[in-house]
């Protein structure tokens, strides 16, 4: 007797590509404006849509999948923690969270991690370290603290993260909003030393900017907020949740410049794609201003979760993915930027993350990335201009010549 996949059943069992997309606009809230292939498989870095088409996914759900689709062995410990044991709540203790605890400090540097699931939740996690900081170490005066932020940043979409975005409709309609942050040009430290004074407890910002569009800072400027924050007493937080975890070629994107920042905040891929996983790393002197019941998630680093993240990361060390994305990396940014077309004004990037910024004629980045999908690629554009390609960490440099061929065809076309 044999058994066959849902994917393979008849396609009388099951609802079509169009009858889904259809269900979800109308009963879904219109907050995402996704492109119309409905994916239902997939494996590595190949996604497989309802009708059987393949697809190279160039997007890996903005970092999220660095390990690639179903990592065999990362899935292996979700079923197999599955089986055991999920949920305790922080009430009590489990057998995985020391244990994850324990292996992201020592691969880290850092003295101790606070886990939480998501990327948001991490970085509201860092405000608050930062401000009780502030409060109880700096001694800035209570209600007082400020935090330096840089246009065009992303860290989430809670209403205190969107209010200090510069990007106006993520604020629109969201007030009113949380006071104490400094909104700065990104890119430009000189401002950023202007803007210290003995009330800024740190500076919030991410080595590349990804959602953004890919932009990377000028050489030298994260040495340099590093150096301005010790010269004023205050802290350096690095939002590593799209940087981190392999993607520009070291484990986090920081080390490009060999400084080390006082808090970490990592998500995405830290779950591998098969579940939220999301942390905070920092010292003592940071982590310790938090009590029992200053802070704290039901979830947040619950036994199937954390059993997940070290999967995640053992892979990721263990089968050279960082490596991979070092050397293929360079490899992907210098095809894209040897190709030839009108509608190309800008390839920028790191590691396996590039940005095709668009000419504004060229009639924005949707209709290319449209184009890429009929190709059998997938990738998604940002901010009307910019292409993101951020495929798995576990591609192939076969599988990487089949996606730059695509690329080149497409914008290289009318």
């Amino acid at each position: 007797m044999t058994t066959t996949r849902p994917s393979q059943k008849s396609r009388q069992d099951r609802a079509t590509s169009a009858e889904l997309i259809a269900l979800e606009e109308r009963y879904g809230a219109r907050n995402y404006h996704p492109l119309d292939v409905v994916i239902e498989r997939a494996e590595g870095v190949w996604v497989w849509d309802m009708e059987g088409r393949r697809f190279l996914d160039c997007l890996a759900s903005y970092s999220a999948l660095n390990q690639g689709h179903n990592h065999p062995v990362v899935r292996s410990a979700l079923v197999e923690q599955s089986a055991r044991l999920s949920l305790t709540s922080r009430a009590f203790r489990n057998d995985q969270l020391a244990l994850f605890q324990k292996e992201l400090a020592e691969l880290s540097g850092y003295a101790k991690m606070l886990p939480m699931n998501t990327g948001a939740e991490a970085v509201e996690t860092a405000i608050k370290a930062i401000r009780k900081w502030a409060y109880t170490v700096k001694g800035v005066t209570e209600g007082e603290a400020e935090i330096v932020v840089f246009e065009n940043n992303f860290h989430g979409r809670t209403t205190t993260i969107v209010g200090f975005s510069s990007e106006e409709q993520y604020r629109r309609g969201f007030g009113p909003f949380a006071p104490g942050f400094k909104l700065l040009p990104f890119g430009d430290a000189d401002a950023v030393a202007a803007a210290m004074g003995p009330n800024v407890a740190a500076v919030l910002v991410e080595p590349i900017q990804g959602e953004g569009g890919i932009i990377v800072p000028p050489d030298g400027y994260l040495g340099r907020l590093r150096e301005i924050t010790g010269e004023h007493g205050a802290l350096l937080a690095v939002d590593e949740i799209q940087s981190g975890l392999g993607r520009t070629g070291k484990l986090f994107a920081y080390q490009h410049e060999g400084i080390r920042p006082d808090l970490v905040i990592l998500g995405k891929a830290l779950g591998a794609g098969l579940y939220p996983v999301s942390a905070v790393l920092a010292d003592a002197e940071v982590m310790d201003v938090f009590r029992p019941g200053d802070h704290g998630s039901t979830f947040g680093g619950n036994p199937l979760g954390a059993a997940v993240a070290r999967a995640a990361l053992k892979v990721l060390v263990d089968e050279g993915m960082i490596d991979n994305s070092a050397r293929l990396g360079a490899y992907l940014l210098e095809r894209l930027r040897a190709i030839d077309s009108p509608h190309i004004r800008e390839v920028r990037g790191r590691g396996l993350w590039a940005g095709i910024e668009l000419e504004p004629a060229a009639g924005g980045a949707r209709r290319f990335c449209e184009a890429l999908e009929r190709e059998g690629v997938l990738a998604k554009e940002t901010h009307e201009h910019v292409i993101r390609v951020a495929p798995p960490l576990v591609i192939t440099g076969d599988q990487l010549d089949w996606a730059i061929e695509r690329f080149e065809r497409v914008l290289t076309g009318p």
